[in-house]
């Protein structure tokens, strides 16, 4: 697999979505505005709840972005492992009830794997969906040709996204490298989920589906 600088992938990203129709969107500010729930921009989607949940309308029904994050929630794991920091750029490919599964999963596989574009080989990378997202499951067998082994399924903890306790929601499906033996823990049963520098995310693939209020309450939202 060829290497690839940090700008040259994020541009690579988002040319990828741009032939794919999408409009590419400038960072938004790391400062929230009006949304009283976050004191800092923490994912690609935040500045958009209000696409998602339909108060307003988005200026494409495609974007992309890299956003600026910064994110507190692992900061015990900060130095500790190669994987973990405050401030990041979050590549993201967003649709406004345009697509959904479907091209989500196949436009992901095809920008990693392709000898166009980052030219990752399909063998060693490896797919989870959340636990009952058999829809999932089947795209990923059906559409891309995974095998079932390799195929993961996780519950809520790990393939279940949300930012905070309210807001846009839904299930999710990683995309995992697998690095090789010289970055494993040396333990028989490492797999997929396992903590060691091994088996890493490379991509998330969030399908927003819902809204969570406060009381818990999830309703589907207008323009998954």
């Amino acid at each position: 697999m060829e290497k690839f600088g940090l700008n040259e992938l994020r541009e690579m990203f988002l040319s990828f979505f741009e032939t794919k129709g999408h409009l590419r969107l400038p960072s938004f500010s790391l400062i929230p505005q009006n949304d009283p729930s976050l004191l800092l921009i923490n994912a690609g989607m935040s500045p958009m709840k209000t696409w998602f949940t339909g108060e307003e309308e988005p200026p494409c029904l495609r974007v992309c972005t890299c956003q600026k994050c910064i994110r507190t929630g692992d900061i015990e794991n900060i130095g500790k492992t190669a994987r973990h920091g405050t401030y990041f750029e979050m590549l993201g490919n967003f649709s406004f009830g345009d697509y959904f599964k479907h091209e989500a999963i196949a436009w992901g596989w095809e920008f990693l794997t392709s000898p166009d574009w980052v030219g990752i080989d399909p063998d060693l990378l490896y797919p989870s969906v959340y636990l009952d997202d058999d829809e999932a499951f089947d795209l990923w067998r059906r559409i891309v040709g995974v095998p079932a082994e390799r195929i993961v399924r996780f519950g809520e903890k790990d393939n279940f996204w949300s930012m905070g306790d309210t807001g846009p929601c839904g299930p999710c499906s990683e995309i995992h490298l697998d690095r090789g033996d010289a970055f494993g823990c040396g333990r028989p049963e490492c797999t997929l989920g396992c903590e060691c520098d091994r088996f890493l995310e490379v991509w998330n693939l969030v399908f927003m589906q819902f809204n969570r209020d406060a009381d818990g309450k999830m309703t589907p939202l207008p323009k998954p």
